[in-house]
């Protein structure tokens, strides 16, 4: 459930994990990777508060789709 603060809204790290489809783990491993930077914004008991912004970064990142090549038997596929 969204928390209010002085005209705010803000996520806690599972609701923001939910939204962008990812597990907790996948987002503290990729901000322990330097992936993604940590959110700043914290409550008194030390818990993530994700803003809007921090949501469309984190969905952005879950979403993005890597170029790899892929080597098969007859050549490279992009």
């Amino acid at each position: 459930m969204p928390v209010e603060m002085n005209g705010q809204t803000y996520y806690r790290t599972s609701e923001a994990c939910r939204i962008a489809g990812i597990s907790k783990n996948t987002y503290l491993r990729w901000t322990r990777e330097g992936q993604l930077p940590d959110i700043e914004q914290r409550d008194r008991r030390g818990w993530r508060l994700f803003t809007e912004h921090d949501l469309v970064r984190l969905v952005d990142e879950a979403t993005r789709v890597d170029r790899v090549a892929i080597v098969t038997g007859q050549g490279v596929i992009e």
